[in-house]
């Protein structure tokens, strides 16, 4: 396990200190050496570059993983708990988006999407984030709740709890694990996100991910130094998502989330 920490750490090593050296410093030949002056001027420069498409981003990652989570958590209590005839048949339909590659129907979606007159950038890309992202966080919810006492819902049911009450009264509190799971889950796939960032975004209104790709390709000299600082600065968010709510995302995956 060391050695394959080891393995994994050490492009962050040279992402780390790349991004503190200076014009002359930064080279491939030099990348495994220490900064000979150690410099804050490229993380100036990459937030400078990044810090737009940064708030972009969020814009786009926050509301697009609470959507899709609400819709699948829906989705997930109406598949398991109130079975209807054709839900198996409705569940399969669903899944079938998960293996539908995205490149497959890139040009018709961006057709569909160009005519419903929906603005590029930010809007687009939270539609499509939201649309995607139902088959996987309908898999975890109706698994999720699978796994809830069936008494928990004859009870409301007793109690003249219609499926929306019981929905919102027994099920959604005790949701809990499964939300930081989808959640966790969607934003990294959200901020991570090239694909649709390439073909609904431009550089003024795009993400972060786009924004990163420009700043590293658009000048004929590289600048590493900034590049390394800047591909640090793009990942830190969801990294310390997954800092801040790590045992809360394994202890919602242990719960019965992925489980069935």
């Amino acid at each position: 396990m060391i050695l394959f920490v080891l393995i994994v750490l050490i492009p962050v090593y040279v992402l780390f200190v790349t991004s503190f050296k200076g014009a002359g410093d930064a080279s491939p030949a030099r990348a495994w050496n220490l900064p000979t002056d150690w410099t804050l001027d490229n993380w100036v420069g990459a937030w400078n570059a990044l810090s737009p498409a940064i708030g972009r981003t969020f814009q786009m990652v926050v509301p697009a993983a609470i959507i899709s989570a609400m819709l699948g958590s829906m989705n997930g209590f109406v598949l398991s708990r109130w079975s209807f005839r054709g839900a198996d048949v409705v569940f399969t339909l669903i899944l079938f988006g998960m293996f539908i590659p995205y490149q497959a129907v890139m040009i018709p979606l961006l057709e569909l999407m160009l005519g419903a007159g929906v603005p590029s950038g930010v809007p687009s890309l939270i539609i499509l984030h939201v649309i995607y992202g139902i088959p996987i966080t309908t898999l975890i919810f109706r698994n999720y709740y699978q796994t809830v006492p069936h008494e928990l819902v004859e009870a409301g049911r007793v109690d003249g709890a219609g499926m929306l009450r019981t929905y919102w009264s027994i099920i959604l509190p005790i949701s809990v694990p499964s939300f930081v799971v989808v959640l966790i889950w969607q934003f990294t796939n959200a901020w991570n996100d090239f694909l649709f960032a390439v073909f609904f975004s431009s550089s003024q209104n795009g993400p972060v991910t786009l924004a990163l790709n420009n700043l590293a390709n658009g000048a004929l000299l590289q600048d590493y130094g900034v590049s390394m600082a800047g591909a640090l600065l793009a990942s830190l968010p969801p990294l310390l998502v997954y800092i801040l709510l790590g045992k809360y995302f394994v202890g919602g995956l242990m719960s019965g989330s992925v489980k069935g």
